[in-house]
């Protein structure tokens, strides 16, 4: 077992490398050191902050070895300086921080050879500080997506279209009986703090969206003045679009009676049956009121997600405890764009839910908040900072998402007002209620 998770955590720290490197590789130095957005660092901070925390956990918190560039370490720091400001730092030129994350990970790779996986303590047993690393890069490499989609400028990035897959109508929504299941996880090895403990948690029966809401349908919440309406929209999300003059997701443009979007450079039209992307938790709260329905909370989705009513056990995934496969998900930036909704057949949840995993991060109803028992490792500030009623809890992972940083437990969040994520949303009922909005049917 100890060789399999070391080979596991290789395989992990390469293939995030690899893809960190097409990220910064694929445009000059003057779009690395830019700063395309506000909300945004410029990419050449990305990557010199992975160096510098692979160097930090993997070269002296579990190697012990002496610290390489210690002088930088406040540079790189999130909560030291905001995205804003970071262009202003002397931050290191692309060439030096390409040669100074290669040399950290030369040098992490001969720490993964000699530590032991087991009795070495918490940070290392299992490998848990590789795979903490790993998905760290990953989560980095999400946010370096999404600066490539804020870029200006034509296209640097592709990829194929999604496969097709031909599954015939879908019912728009699945009962989940209500009762207990096991929420979070006290075994997954790289789970993170926020994801454990397991325990367990009484849902009440309630409905469920068969596939995330699709552009066209989102579409119909427009046309019927949906953000016009001031009925639909909690009071900070009705402010945010009247001051930012709001109308439609972000990347979004009509001309004519044609809606237009923009995607890593390239404008097309919006493909009525993808699952919309790039709405903000407000708007997708607003559309699930016109609907009628609700957003699930964060534990009906695990539920949906990983509970099997058949045998009363709960999954890794929707599809059982196999790692994810191109049948599965939408996942690793295979694809950049999500795919139709109803794909991925044979990644359904044992109730048919489909698309659980990948394509797009997935609003809750929930506040993002601890679970019973919660310990914060190994810093508080990955997940304990930011618990409250501040940020909104999305699950499932979007098409941008490496399967690493992506399981059926695994919790992301973020401000309700964030549009540049890779977000969608499913909408959700009581099992006693009945759609009454002035949506049709999802």
């Amino acid at each position: 077992m100890t060789d399999e998770l070391r080979r596991q955590a290789l395989d992990a720290l390469t293939r995030a490398r690899t893809r960190t490197a097409a990220l910064t590789s694929c445009v000059d130095d003057r779009d690395l050191t830019a700063q395309h957005s506000p909300l945004m660092s410029p990419l050449v901070w990305d990557l010199a902050h992975i160096g510098n925390q692979e160097e930090q956990w993997l070269l002296r918190n579990v190697g012990r070895g002496e610290a390489l560039r210690p002088e930088i370490d406040s540079l790189y720091d999130a909560f030291e300086h905001p995205r804003a400001a970071r262009p202003s730092l002397p931050l290191l030129a692309p060439a030096e921080a390409r040669l100074y994350a290669s040399d950290v990970r030369g040098r992490v790779l001969d720490v993964l050879e000699r530590t032991p996986f087991e009795g070495g303590g918490p940070l290392v047993d299992a490998g848990f500080a590789f795979g903490m690393i790993a998905q760290h890069e990953q989560q980095h490499d999400e946010t370096m997506l999404i600066t490539h989609q804020l870029r200006k400028g034509p296209a640097a990035l592709s990829a194929p279209a999604p496969p097709k897959h031909d599954t015939g109508p879908l019912p728009p929504e699945v009962l989940v009986p209500g009762g207990a299941f096991t929420m979070g996880t006290s075994t997954e090895p790289w789970a993170l703090d926020n994801e454990r403990p397991a325990h367990e948690r009484i849902v009440p029966a309630f409905h469920i969206d068969t596939v995330p809401v699709t552009c066209g349908k989102y579409q119909a919440f427009i046309e019927d003045g949906g953000y016009r309406d001031r009925r639909w929209w909690a009071g900070e999300g009705w402010d945010q679009i009247r001051r930012h003059d709001i109308g439609s997701p972000l990347f979004w443009r009509r001309e004519g009676h044609v809606w237009l979007r923009r995607r890593f450079g390239v404008t097309e039209e919006v493909p009525p049956d993808e699952p919309v992307l790039h709405v903000s938790w407000y708007e997708a709260d607003a559309y699930a009121r016109w609907a009628g329905r609700r957003l699930p909370t964060e534990a009906e989705w695990e539920k949906a997600a990983r509970h099997d009513p058949g045998t009363g056990l709960v999954r890794r995934y929707p599809w059982g405890d196999e790692e994810p496969s191109v049948a599965h998900a939408n996942l690793g930036q295979r694809h950049l764009r999500p795919a139709p909704a109803g794909s991925y057949p044979q990644g359904a949840s044992p109730l048919g839910v489909r698309q659980l995993i990948g394509d797009v991060w997935e609003w809750t109803a929930s506040d993002f908040l601890p679970y019973p028992g919660f310990v914060a490792f190994p810093y508080r500030e990955y997940s304990e900072v930011f618990f409250g009623s501040e940020h909104k809890v999305l699950r499932g992972g979007s098409f941008a998402v490496d399967p690493v940083a992506c399981r059926g437990t695994f919790r992301n969040w973020d401000l309700p007002v964030r549009r540049q994520i890779f977000s969608g949303f499913r909408t959700a009922r009581d099992a006693e209620e009945r759609g009454s909005g002035n949506g049709e049917p999802i």
